[in-house]
């Protein structure tokens, strides 16, 4: 290769010659190659992503239904491993393909009038999912305040009604001028997180135990499967009933993301994977934040329901977070809660705006925060979490099945990709039908109980997928259209020359602060986390009577609170220092940082 070839280039000469290119929204075009990241950066972002306020809730959600021990053990096992290969084998490769997020991909195909109908329901439902965590916050909040627990499905004090209204201002406000110091914090929280996650079963079960054998110790795990099949996944729901099977729990792993494996709006994050073998990635998540938080929630709210001789049907996160992790518990369900909401009134501020593009994002986001603020101070919403997850995938999952079928199927069938935009379709009726049937599909199966509700994506889904084909095929997909692909292939290359140029600008490197003072950080924030878990581990296998737990216990509640001090002081200050240093680098070498994906 010549010298000037690999030359950095100047920015302004390649703002100058691909000017047009330059001015476009980055979310327009495919994600460059030199932007793309290894198998690790996946891992560590869909483990934070998935250890949230709504695992407080799915957890004890499995208790209330009744699931029996072993459907729990080994049937969120099989839907995690399910939800694992659909990102694997249906989300990862159309990402990686077409490098880009599944909004820009979706209106390439089927165009603008669908488009803003689908970013329509994506605003509401981010809403509503966003306004459940801010729900779950105001569980921990108002005790401090003396509110009674909210145990109806609408508000019963209007100090609860304040708490989440103040709440809902606040993650609104940050959504709208803060959103990449949100994402900083919450990538400081997910190793916090999960470690609280999976200390706080460990603490409060040998109380369980002391509930059923008269002894806090643990006798292995034969002992722990036989207290908490007594105690907390017993088969019988809230209601005295036979509850759920496995075929029920494997269900409600698969459908928990739906709309983000076979409805590909997971594409806006893997579309920066340099494989798509990357998608096994998403296994820290599932298998972690699925499987590991969900069984400990479950275990401290069964634990919680029976300290507190409450139905775990009405019992608050809040409460279940006070009694396993003392005054830290407070913090993890105002941070865990926070963390999801804000994240998702940004994106639903983003899909708000491009049904109204004219209205300015800042507007669009607030007139959502309205929607946030008074879905919030409806518990019904947060304990409703999951089929609310489930129907949201019934409902986004078709335009997945559709973008499926074009990227997957039409050049098999002889068809024209882009057949839509290439004959310069306003309304693309195809889609339009293909997504309406999909929903009489789902929702009428559902009506007639042909199957659980859980399954019903699949049906709809695959109904998606062979209407649109067949419609499309009708409409002008069996047309060819070779003067508008050679005006994309030729858009498609000099998008590749804009990106060649732009390698040689863009400092892309992950920096990393290797100096003694950054080393002495992290050790410090690792030690912390550290000692948290021997205070948690110590309770569990070092508490002979219940004495000697109550001791235990109480020390572990300070140690916690030490710690997540100490842990957060360390890491915060690593993170702003390595922030430093990386743009004293920058500045330095005279090479920029490619722009920050935000719709994550």
């Amino acid at each position: 290769m010549s010298t000037e070839t690999s030359a950095p280039a100047d920015s302004d000469d390649v703002k100058a010659e691909f000017s047009d290119l330059a001015a476009l929204d980055p979310e327009q075009l495919p994600v460059p190659k030199h932007r793309l990241h290894g198998a690790g950066h996946f891992a560590g972002l869909y483990g934070a992503e998935h250890v949230a306020a709504t695992e407080f809730v799915i957890g004890a959600t499995f208790v209330a239904l009744g699931a029996g021990i072993w459907d729990i053990l080994i049937g969120l096992i099989i839907g995690n491993l399910l939800a694992t290969l659909s990102f694997r084998f249906i989300t990862a490769p159309i990402a990686v393909k077409s490098r880009l997020s599944f909004y820009a991909y979706m209106h390439r195909i089927v165009g603008d009038s669908v488009s803003r109908v689908y970013n329509g329901a994506n605003a509401v439902i981010f809403a509503v999912i966003s306004a459940a965590m801010i729900t779950v916050s105001a569980t921990a909040v108002r005790r401090l305040f003396g509110i009674p627990g909210q145990e109806q499905a609408y508000p019963t004090h209007l100090g609860f009604v304040a708490i989440t209204v103040l709440f809902s201002v606040v993650a609104v406000l940050v959504a709208v001028v803060g959103f990449n110091a949100v994402a900083e914090i919450a990538s400081l929280c997910a190793p916090w997180l999960m470690l609280l996650f999976t200390v706080g079963g460990m603490v409060l079960l040998p109380q369980l135990i002391e509930s059923i054998n008269g002894t806090t110790t643990l006798d292995g795990f034969g002992g722990f499967v036989d207290v908490a099949g007594a105690t907390v996944f017993t088969g019988i729901n809230a209601d005295g009933e036979p509850g759920i099977g496995l075929l029920e729990v494997v269900g409600f792993a698969w459908a928990a993301n739906t709309f983000a494996h076979f409805g590909l709006v997971d594409m806006a994050l893997l579309r920066y994977a340099r494989k798509s073998s990357y998608g096994y990635a998403t296994a820290t998540g599932m298998m972690f934040g699925h499987y590991v938080a969900w069984i400990s929630a479950g275990l401290m709210g069964a634990a919680v329901a029976w300290i507190t001789a409450t139905s775990i049907a009405v019992l608050e996160p809040g409460d279940v977070a006070w009694h396993a992790l003392g005054a830290t518990g407070f913090i993890i369900v105002v941070i865990a809660g926070w963390t999801t909401a804000n994240p998702n009134i940004y994106r639903a501020g983003l899909a708000a705006q491009s049904v109204f593009p004219k209205v300015s994002r800042t507007k669009v986001t607030i007139l959502v925060g309205v929607m946030v603020a008074a879905t919030s101070a409806f518990p019904f919403f947060y304990r409703s979490v999951l089929p609310v997850l489930t129907y949201a995938g019934l409902v986004l999952v078709p335009l997945g099945g559709i973008v499926f079928a074009e990227h997957y199927l039409f050049r098999r069938l002889g068809l024209t990709k882009y057949w839509s935009r290439f004959k310069g379709v306003k309304h693309n009726m195809p889609a339009f039908i293909a997504w309406a049937a999909a929903l009489v599909v789902g929702f009428g199966l559902n009506i007639l109980q042909v199957i659980p509700y859980y399954y019903l994506f699949i049906p709809a889904w695959i109904t998606s997928i062979v209407v649109y084909t067949v419609l499309a095929k009708g409409a002008g997909a069996s047309q060819e259209y070779p003067e508008q692909q050679s005006e994309d292939d030729r858009f498609d290359a000099r998008v590749k020359r804009y990106h060649d140029q732009l390698a040689k600008t863009e400092d892309v490197t992950h920096f990393k602060d290797r100096s003694v003072l950054g080393r002495l950080l992290l050790v410090v924030s690792v030690v912390a986390l550290a000692i948290i878990f021997v205070f948690a581990f110590r309770v569990l296998f070092f508490s002979p009577d219940l004495y000697h737990y109550y001791v235990n216990r109480e020390q572990f509640y300070v140690a916690t609170l030490v710690g997540t001090i100490v842990y957060f002081v360390a890491a915060y200050t690593r993170q702003q220092r390595t922030k430093w240093l990386r743009k004293r680098a920058e500045a330095s070498s005279g090479r920029t940082p490619p722009p920050r994906d935000n719709t994550r």
